[in-house]
């Protein structure tokens, strides 16, 4: 299903317009972030001369287009991971409107102002300290009034992990990467800083080139799905006939699903013993309640994941397409997909699924089914994101290109030194992309350039090495209450006005 006018027949002028803001909004935070990291992945091609400034920035954002296109769609929705339940499902109420306009303009006033300052600060930290943000003012507003309940605090410890290692591993694997290129690269020209405007040897070009090429393909890969996510709550939120459910699935794939619903019914329901079955309604919302963080595995909540289960494979047992459902039954089946996806992939990680392989093999397989038909990304969304970061990144290159080539240590940037240095940011985005986790190109390549300078005894210039390292420290906290604030006034001004 593509974008066309045809979608917003139904829509009111007051929600057509908070779309038109949302998602532009949420493609000015992937121009915002082309300032910041993609530059990153040009700064060395262009700093040394390799490349002249248009041809590297148009090639990278080319190279950034293919990664967006080849992604997984696993780090978009891992970061969707940490928002709070009750937001995700809802996200067309009132607090999500105020959700995700509270992640977007956190996440843009950080980065325009570090970037302001030349500061290669994390678009990644940006996001998702707002996401915290969020998640504490949702939980401390909600019921509950506590701060434990609102963020998924066991996902963010695998994000922030991903986050703070990467930039530790990329200064001491382009270091040894360097150290090991001196012991068997014998080449002085190789070692040398740029000369005026001299482009380098052919071959220490291509070598430059080559990896300007590898971190740009990475950060569309890994980078570019954050934009991506959003975009899709936002789509979902207003749009929830044409893009709650993945419409293009074809009649086998919807087939196999009502098989897989209908054997784990049976399965769940002797999983629950002697529990009685809840009613529909009551099903969805212990599972709703299982899948946050405190949620405890019991034998009603597999109960009620039978009754959610049996309630999928009576939708899809008579349908050969979506399209056949109205839009309240596609915004229906979306929900109940996504609380069995998470309650099956919750019940895997706190090994309470069934212990025979083969039964625990369809369990599995019936989750990551479920995922596959609501966590989907078009193709217009992935050239929207694409197309935003490359022109981010050829506005604004210029103040962090300058940083990374002569402010982070105390001489100017040598070809070995840029080449190594993205080198490991390549390898080091594409492994936290296969793991569906967010890294920052923008930490990893700064602190792989201090490696490099380190290990080539060349100092590092104290006063830029701790505006970065403050950029960084700063970055969740204040966005985290960027993100909290933003959230807590936005919902009073949706009161104020009437449209909660």
């Amino acid at each position: 299903m593509e974008f066309s006018g045809s979608l917003l027949a139904d829509l009111s002028w007051t929600t057509c317009a908070l779309l038109a803001l949302a998602l532009l909004l949420a493609l000015g935070f992937e121009f915002v972030n082309g300032f910041h990291v993609t530059a990153n992945a040009v700064a060395t091609v262009i700093y040394t001369h390799s490349l002249p400034a248009t041809p590297a920035v148009v090639w990278s954002g080319l190279w950034n287009l293919l990664g967006v296109l080849s992604s997984s769609g696993a780090v978009a929705f891992g970061v969707v991971a940490l928002l709070p339940v009750e937001l995700v499902m809802n996200v067309g109420s009132a607090a999500g409107f105020a959700m995700v306009f509270a992640l977007l303009l956190s996440a843009i006033v950080w980065n325009l102002g570090t970037w302001w300052l030349g500061l290669p600060a994390s678009s990644s930290h940006t996001l998702i300290g707002a996401i915290i943000g969020v998640g504490i003012a949702n939980s401390l507003m909600g019921p509950a009034h506590s701060i434990t309940e609102g963020v998924n605090w066991a996902k963010a410890q695998d994000v922030g992990l991903g986050l703070i290692l990467s930039p530790l591993a990329g200064f001491i694997a382009a270091a040894l990467l360097l150290i090991t290129a001196k012991t068997l690269i014998r080449n002085p020209a190789l070692y040398r800083a740029p000369e005026g405007k001299n482009p380098p040897p052919l071959w220490i070009r291509s070598l430059l080139v080559l990896t300007c090429t590898g971190v740009s393909f990475a950060h569309g890969s890994n980078d570019g799905q954050k934009g991506m996510g959003l975009i899709m709550l936002i789509l979902v939120g207003i749009l929830p006939g044409s893009y709650a459910l993945k419409l293009s699935a074809d009649s086998q794939s919807i087939a196999a699903l009502a098989g897989n619903a209908r054997q784990m019914a049976t399965s769940f329901a002797q999983a629950a013993g002697g529990e009685t079955l809840p009613t529909g309604a009551v099903a969805g919302e212990l599972l709703s309640d299982f899948i946050k963080p405190e949620g405890v595995a019991t034998p009603a909540v597999l109960g009620a994941a039978s009754v959610v289960s049996a309630s999928i494979n009576a939708r899809l047992s008579s349908i050969q397409s979506f399209q056949e459902l109205s839009k309240d039954e596609r915004i229906s089946l979306r929900t109940q997909l996504y609380l069995i996806a998470k309650t099956v992939a919750k019940l895997d990680k706190a090994g309470k699924l069934d212990p025979d392989p083969e039964r625990h093999q369809h369990q599995q397989a019936f989750g990551k089914n479920a995922e596959r038909l609501t966590q989907f990304i078009p193709d217009w969304v992935m050239y929207a994101v694409a197309l935003a970061l490359g022109l981010g990144t050829m506005v604004g290159y210029q103040r962090i290109v300058k940083t990374v080539g002569e402010k982070i240590g105390k001489d100017h940037l040598t070809y070995a030194q840029g080449g190594a240095a993205e080198l490991v940011a390549m390898s080091t985005i594409l492994m936290g992309d296969h793991y569906g986790l967010p890294v920052s190109t923008t930490h990893v390549l700064s602190s792989g350039i201090a490696g490099t300078m380190a290990a080539n005894n060349s100092g590092l210039q104290k006063s830029t090495v701790r505006n970065i390292l403050l950029a960084w420290v700063l970055t969740l906290p204040v966005c985290v209450f960027l993100g909290a604030a933003l959230f807590a006034g936005l919902l009073n001004v949706i009161a104020l006005l009437g449209m909660a």
